[in-house]
């Protein structure tokens, strides 16, 4: 694995361990594909860490998708490899992609992707952002986004269902102390 940091040992190695186990190509995949359905970007689609980094890891590709989803969101959009650069596109993707309504546990800190921390948390984020696409007018991936379900009781309703004894409460129907014994009979 390379990245911009010292080489991993112990502690802290497993943990990188436990966060890349968790990382899905299947669903990579799907995000990369997607991202190349909107944009109309000519892109390698493999599900691969080392292809879904080197693909996303400046920004600029991220960029480009919020705009193509809703024209205007990212102002500048920096062409520069310099590091602050490239840090300054992954945050004005996830600043639009939270104001597009991706909620704040669904995204990733810069440095996620950066130094390749948890790219599985820009895959969360991108799965977000991608069950959005209809809202924008362009496809969706994964399961659709339930709709709200506001129900509005009357008063009279609510204080007919203060009479009522739910089940959770447990019942007495039936019950007997047989078989109950406190401590231990005495052998002789």
């Amino acid at each position: 694995m390379a990245n911009n940091r010292a080489t991993k040992s112990g502690f802290a190695a497993e943990a990188q361990r436990k966060i890349n186990s968790k990382y899905s190509e299947e669903l990579a995949q799907e995000c990369l594909e997607w991202i190349k359905l909107v944009t109309d970007e000519n892109i390698d689609v493999a599900g691969d860490m080392d292809n879904f980094y080197e693909i996303l890891k400046d920004g600029t590709l991220l960029c480009r998708l919020v705009n193509a989803l809703q024209p205007g969101s990212v102002k500048k959009i920096n062409e520069s490899t310099m590091a602050f650069k490239c840090m300054e596109n992954i945050n004005n993707f996830l600043k639009t992609a939270t104001e597009m309504g991706v909620p704040a546990q669904e995204t990733f800190q810069t440095v996620d992707l950066w130094e390749r921390q948890n790219l599985n948390s820009v895959v969360t984020c991108l799965q977000s952002l991608g069950r959005k696409g209809h809202q924008f007018g362009k496809p969706s991936i994964g399961p659709k986004e339930a709709d709200k379900n506001v129900r509005n009781f009357s008063e009279e309703q609510l204080k007919a269902g203060q009479g009522i004894i739910s089940l959770q409460y447990g019942s007495n129907k039936g019950a007997n102390q047989s078989g109950i014994n406190f401590g231990n009979t005495r052998h002789m």
